[in-house]
This record gives C-alpha cells, sequence and structure tokens, in this order.
C-alpha cells in the first residue's frame, strides 16, 4: 500500500489553464501554468492568471471548468488539476 504523507501547509501547487479564443489572444498563449498556495481555490487561480501579462484584460466573471465539470471560484485546486477558462460562446 502507497502512503501519501499530508501536503505541508507552504506547498505549492502547479495548475495549468487552457485558455481558448479572445482569452488566448489577450495573454498570447493558448495555456499557462500558475502556482498557487496548497488549500488555493479556483479564485486564487484567476487572480494568479489576471497577474500575467495581458490577464488584467480578462472579465470580472468568467466561466471555469476543472475537467469536464463547470466549477464555482470557490472550487478547491489540487496540484496538476487542469482549468479551462471558457470565454463566451456563439454559433450558427
Amino acid at each position: 500500500m502507497l502512503i501519501i504523507p499530508e501536503m505541508a501547509e507552504n506547498a505549492v501547487l502547479p495548475v495549468r489553464v487552457h485558455l481558448f479564443a479572445r482569452y488566448a489572444e489577450l495573454l498570447g498563449a493558448s495555456q499557462v501554468t500558475v502556482r498557487v498556495s496548497a488549500g488555493g481555490t479556483v479564485a486564487d487561480v484567476v487572480d494568479g492568471v489576471r497577474a500575467l501579462p495581458g490577464g488584467a484584460r480578462l472579465p470580472e466573471r468568467m466561466l471555469v471548468a476543472c475537467g469536464v465539470d463547470q466549477v464555482r471560484y470557490d472550487h478547491p485546486v489540487r496540484a496538476d488539476d487542469e482549468l479551462a477558462f471558457l470565454p463566451p460562446m456563439s454559433g450558427g
């Protein structure tokens, strides 16, 4: 049996963020990785992305998915989570 010790409170977690359409244009990349403290939330990740060049131009509230599920800003993130920032979509 593999026993994983509790994560230290001061641990820093890498979280990959996928950006689409206008959001990718604003940041000049289709994905970025930000680091948040253990116990961090989606809101912390959003703040980390907003701190990047071009990130301040992101809208105040965005749809965010973790894996295939849409999540709220208070959703906790774990090491190696992948989030997607989803811009408004339209189609025909």
